[in-house]
């Protein structure tokens, strides 16, 4: 097998948007996004930390749908790397030229990875003027940088595999009694993830992650959707994953694209870092106060593009986390033992 690329980290996604004007009021004015660039067909956008052109694609379209992933590599040669990788494995790959793909983006590959995904490698991007320090600019969520992507695909070994095979460490797991695999979290850059897997009908996309620096701004993203009466785009939470330690909130935009703003993980650089193991009777897994993970965080999620722009077909779960019974994550009530009881 050739060389694989060397992924730096999760760089953006593309979503397609039934309705321009409905998404940028979520992501921009509710979220506080910056727009970086705009044309009649899409917007641009990245957070207060990120000083590449964008994280976040959002494409006016038919059917709401993730479009494509992208991760950046260290070096042009790493595009080409990304191009013999994929064909090795006999998956459909397409060179994008500069100019030709996504606004901003240099030369690129994408690929429909093992799992059905459309996932872009590219090197060059065009950068944006430093907002770290712009504070007059931070509003709404004040969210800092695209932190992860989280997938639904139905055989979760295999997605661990195939992203070992990129090079990327593990941080944490969900296991069975008999070590089955049932969610992984798994990274390039040094945090806990740059992409997780959970266990569902798939591909489809779970959900984006974005982060922000305190845990009171996570706080403050619920406050503004419920002061305008908008509190039905708040899905789950707030609350502190036991997986990950991070503080969150789920929200939905206008066409059902979940996104988590996430906060308080940590530092996974040391060569001998080890992945922690969640047994997934453990009720704190999913959240670390024991609050009931509801059914839509389960069951529904984006349904992805192929190269050519047509749905993916959907395959069901070979493990369904969410059937194991056990409160937090069993969608039932846990009594004083502990025990989980069908709600």
């Amino acid at each position: 097998m050739s060389t694989p690329p060397d992924v730096v980290r999760s760089a953006y996604a593309q979503l397609v948007v039934t309705d321009l004007a409905a998404a940028r009021w979520f992501w921009v004015d509710m979220l506080g996004l910056h727009v970086q660039h705009e044309d009649a067909g899409a917007l641009y956008l990245r957070g207060t930390d990120e000083l590449t052109h964008h994280s976040l694609v959002l494409r006016a379209g038919p059917v709401a749908a993730l479009d494509h992933l992208a991760y950046r590599v260290r070096t042009p040669e790493d595009v080409d790397r990304a191009e013999k990788f994929f064909t090795e494995l006999g998956r459909p790959v397409r060179r994008v030229p500069a100019g030709e793909g996504t606004h901003g983006v240099g030369d690129a590959v994408r690929a429909i990875d093992p799992l059905g995904f459309t996932v872009e490698f590219f090197h060059d991007i065009a950068r944006g003027e430093r907002l770290i320090q712009r504070y007059d600019l931070h509003r709404g969520a004040q969210i800092a940088r695209l932190d992860h992507f989280n997938i639904c695909t139905p055989d979760i070994p295999a997605a661990y595999d195939h992203y070992k095979s990129l090079g990327f460490g593990c941080s944490e797991t969900i296991e069975g009694d008999e070590h089955e695999l049932y969610a992984a979290w798994m990274y390039r850059k040094q945090t806990v993830h740059d992409v997780a897997f959970t266990g569902g009908a798939g591909p489809r996309l779970h959900h984006l992650g974005v982060a922000t620096h305190e845990s009171h701004q996570v706080l403050h993203t619920a406050d503004i959707f419920g002061s305008l009466r908008k509190e039905h785009h708040i899905e789950r939470g707030p609350g502190r994953h036991g997986v990950s330690n991070a503080f969150y909130v789920y929200l939905r935009d206008p066409d059902g694209h979940r996104v988590e703003i996430y906060t308080s993980d940590y530092y996974t650089g040391d060569p001998d870092h080890e992945t922690y193991r969640w047994n997934v009777h453990d009720d704190r897994r999913r959240d670390f106060w024991g609050n009931a993970v509801i059914e839509s965080w389960y069951k529904e999620a984006s349904p992805v593009l192929d190269l050519d722009g047509r749905i993916q077909p959907i395959n069901d779960s070979v493990l369904d986390e969410s059937a194991v019974q056990v409160g937090a994550d069993g969608l039932g009530i846990v009594d004083n033992t502990g025990a989980a009881e069908p709600s």
